[in-house]
């Protein structure tokens, strides 16, 4: 019955955004697979290129129902397989544990958009994978030593309630500001961390893109990401939090395009919607006044880096267009 009643515009716009992320993914792994020496890190690859492959496979079952045209996406085109590593070890497997945690958080706002109870069925399968995924990742970095993890803390013997007024205080008239609480240093270090990888991804997009313009925009991505990072990890060295780092994952010294142009952009502005949608949570999240003003100039600067992205994109032709609601403006016009 449920196949019976059309999708909807949200349904159609997620499944949209579903088959391109998807997609992505796919056509990275193509590279990633053929590139990894390690039988572990091959084995998870594997299962997330069959997981996605058969999720897409499903988009276009229920777009080809619904007579909805399929996206192009990115094809074997898209990727070189010969071209050398562009990263060092265990680089695939910290791209993939990012790209898992924005896979969850999308799903799980896809899953809150969607209606129809095949479609609700289609969102709760997606996000197992993502999970699986995601926890396969990090016991494979924990055990190779190529992850590092957040800091300790020291564990609290009571409960306490904040008596302070000066509490939500970043900046203080006399004295040092208060000591970042646990809450603050999770979603700063999360930042943190996926900046880290950032930095790498970029670097190495920057070495291997074939158009100036486009090498331009990568090496800002990676000042943006430096800059980021330094920023934060400064936050946490002033309340004398080491921000503990690894040397993994390195951009090695190949100029070879893996990559069309075009997907990594595409990459990059994916990345940097999730970096947005992070550091909107942060803020939300933060106690202290210096921190909300530190995470959004943080958030305008990835804002203007996203959009810079999209018309570039636009201006290549690289930029394939969601579907459309009916123009009615344009419908009614008085005919001739």
């Amino acid at each position: 019955m449920a196949k019976d009643i059309p999708i909807t515009s949200s349904e159609l716009g997620t499944l949209w955004m579903t088959y391109q992320k998807n997609a992505l993914l796919l056509r990275m792994l193509d590279y990633f697979v053929e590139k990894e020496n390690d039988k572990d890190a091959k084995d998870i690859m594997s299962f997330l290129y069959t997981s996605n492959t058969k999720l897409n496979d499903e988009i276009e079952q229920i777009l080809n129902n619904e007579g909805a045209a399929i996206p192009i996406a990115f094809t074997s085109n898209d990727v070189h397989k010969d071209a050398p590593p562009l990263w060092d070890n265990y680089f695939d497997i910290m791209f993939l544990r990012v790209m898992m945690k924005l896979s969850l958080g999308f799903y799980a706002l896809h899953l809150g958009m969607a209606y129809r109870s095949d479609i609700v069925d289609f969102y709760k399968r997606c996000i197992d994978v993502p999970k699986k995924t995601y926890d396969r990742c990090t016991h494979l970095l924990q055990k190779k030593g190529a992850l590092a993890r957040p800091p300790y803390v020291s564990m609290p013997k009571e409960v306490q309630f904040i008596e302070q007024k000066d509490y939500m205080k970043g900046i203080k008239l006399f004295g040092n500001k208060r000591s970042l609480n646990t809450v603050e240093i999770a979603h700063i270090y999360n930042v943190i961390e996926s900046n880290v990888m950032g930095t790498q991804l970029m670097t190495g997009f920057a070495q291997a893109a074939t158009e100036s313009e486009v090498t331009d925009y990568f090496i800002e991505g990676k000042e943006l990401a430096k800059k980021i990072v330094s920023n934060l990890t400064q936050i946490m060295q002033d309340s004398d939090i080491q921000t503990p780092g690894t040397g993994a994952g390195r951009a090695t010294d190949s100029t070879a395009p893996p990559f069309s142009d075009k997907m990594m952009m595409f990459c990059s502005t994916l990345l940097s919607s999730f970096g947005l949608g992070a550091n909107a949570i942060g803020t939300s999240l933060s106690l202290r006044s210096d921190l909300p003003m530190k995470i959004t100039e943080i958030a305008m600067d990835t804002y203007q880096f996203a959009s810079k992205g999209g018309k570039l994109m636009i201006k290549r032709n690289w930029l394939e267009e969601p579907p459309q609601m009916e123009d009615r403006n344009m419908l009614t016009k008085p005919k001739k």
